[in-house]
């Protein structure tokens, strides 16, 4: 898959209304990630893919004869030029085939910036088909810029909707009511250098699946020597915290307790993590001693052939450090989450989605679900058309994401294959392990920029009291959880 743009970790600050926690839920961001900076309408008209005007705010996108037009963010830029072609591609081809429908297409390297996402909710200027983060399901309801689209999608209106995974379809539903379709999720693994494995005397095929194997195999790398490393992790931008989540999801443990109402973190699973990472970096000397790393760096360190291993999703790969930063991809591979016993417990999960805006009309949300269907939940064409990406030149064959199950999970993967060029084998440990996906926590950014500066501490202070560290941020947390709840 060629779309999905990086995350972007930022607090995303919102006052939650007493009429809409009963929809709170531990629902799932880089992707791992879409949304679109906000653009008023003269600026939406100005970048669409026709200049008419995009019935955004106005519900004014249906004519007397019929014919309907829905505006569509986190379309690819012009600055990238094969998914801007393929998008393009996909528009010209869904109006064709719908000559009643006209997508004007909002275009944006960097799809989802909490800030401004937030400014357009508030303004109430968000296109008629828009993208979020799983994440963002209580700020859009908070808002009251979703529209109830539960009236129009069925079997009919996407007919991968039974098959489409049930905590990608939670993360657009509160209730029994739907608001959006998925268009993107996925869960984490540890991503490696397999050219650096080789040259360390390590087997690439058989990744380390412990922390124990993971400092080791990291002591090997770095004596590698020439400023390689044989670990990395964040600690600034809110993405150490969103590390430390997924690293706690795959030792067992979790970051807050079943119902939401407190810190489930200060315990032994997370002590033996920190201490782990405090090991390599300041015994070990695996790690870098540049150190507050925010979400990018890596990739590039993984790119140039510095960089050993990291926490990541699939997509680093096939969106990031191959077509971003000039990796190869024969060059990388995946395994689980590293745990105690080998044997991850989960991983947090997480992903995009469209929603509809309130001021849609009934005709535009049919045309933006039955475009959504068209584009992001049908094997073989948009997102999952594998053999004109091949044809294009993207690296085809990685494991997420992984939308469907049932026969639609079953037509994507034999499309998979067929079109594969990567040696699928290269993910096969992080395929096998069938990582049960945690979701995220509630007020997720919140938390993780609380969790930044305990990881931040563990890589910069050598005598550092990770005991004490847990225990501040526990209280800390319980606080944000008590306004928020």
């Amino acid at each position: 898959m060629r779309r999905r743009l990086p995350r972007i970790s930022t607090v995303t600050q919102h006052k939650k209304h007493n009429k809409h926690k009963k929809h709170k839920a531990i629902v799932s961001p880089k992707l791992t990630g879409i949304t679109v900076a906000v653009l008023g309408l003269a600026a939406v008209a100005a970048c669409s893919s026709s200049a008419s005007p995009s019935g955004s705010g106005s519900g004014s996108g249906t004519s007397t004869s019929g014919h309907v037009t829905i505006s569509v963010n986190c379309a690819p830029p012009a600055s990238s030029p094969a998914q801007y072609k393929e998008w393009n591609e996909d528009v010209t081809t869904f109006e064709h085939q719908n000559p009643n429908i006209t997508v004007h297409s909002i275009y944006s390297a960097q799809c989802i910036v909490p800030a401004t996402f937030t400014a357009m909710l508030r303004a109430g200027t968000e296109p008629d088909v828009f993208g979020t983060y799983f994440t963002d399901l209580n700020q859009v309801l908070d808002s009251g810029q979703a529209a109830d689209i539960t009236p129009y999608v069925n079997s009919t209106t996407v007919p991968a909707l039974r098959d489409i995974v049930p905590s990608a379809m939670k993360a657009v539903t509160a209730g029994s009511t739907v608001y959006g379709l998925p268009s993107q999720n996925y869960t984490q693994g540890l991503v490696i250098n397999r050219k650096l494995f080789t040259e360390a005397g390590l087997n690439p095929d058989q990744p380390p699946t412990t922390w124990a194997q993971v400092e080791q195999d990291a002591k090997a790398i770095t004596k590698l020597g020439n400023g390689v490393y044989g670990y990395g992790d964040y600690s600034a931008g809110n993405n150490g915290g969103w590390h430390f989540t997924s690293e706690l999801d795959a030792m067992g443990g979790q970051m807050v307790n079943s119902d939401g109402s407190s810190a489930a973190f200060d315990t032994p699973q997370a002590q033996a993590i920190l201490q782990a990472l405090h090991q390599m970096r300041f015994v070990d000397h695996s790690m870098s001693p540049t150190q507050q790393l925010a979400w990018g760096s890596l990739q590039k360190q993984m790119a140039s052939g510095k960089l050993g291993m990291y926490i990541a999703a699939p997509d680093d790969i096939y969106n990031v450090i191959v077509p971003i930063d000039g990796g190869n991809a024969n060059d990388y591979g995946m395994g689980p989450l590293p745990s105690a016993s080998g044997t991850p417990a989960g991983s947090l999960s997480g992903g995009n989605d469209y929603m509809f805006a309130k001021h849609d009309t009934p005709a535009q949300i049919e045309a933006g679900i039955k475009f959504v269907a068209f584009e992001d939940l049908t094997p073989g064409q948009g997102q999952f058309n594998y053999a004109r990406q091949r044809t294009d030149g993207f690296p085809v064959g990685f494991p997420e994401p992984q939308l469907f199950t049932g026969p639609t999970g079953a037509a994507q993967q034999k499309l998979l294959r067929k079109y594969a060029t990567i040696n699928l084998s290269y993910y096969s440990t992080f395929e096998s392990a069938h990582e049960s996906g945690m979701g995220e926590p509630p007020d997720a950014q919140a938390i993780y920029k609380t969790l930044d500066p305990v990881m931040l501490a563990v890589l910069t202070e050598p005598n550092v009291n990770i005991s004490q560290l847990l225990s501040t941020a526990a209280g800390q947390v319980n606080q944000i959880l008590a306004i928020s709840g």
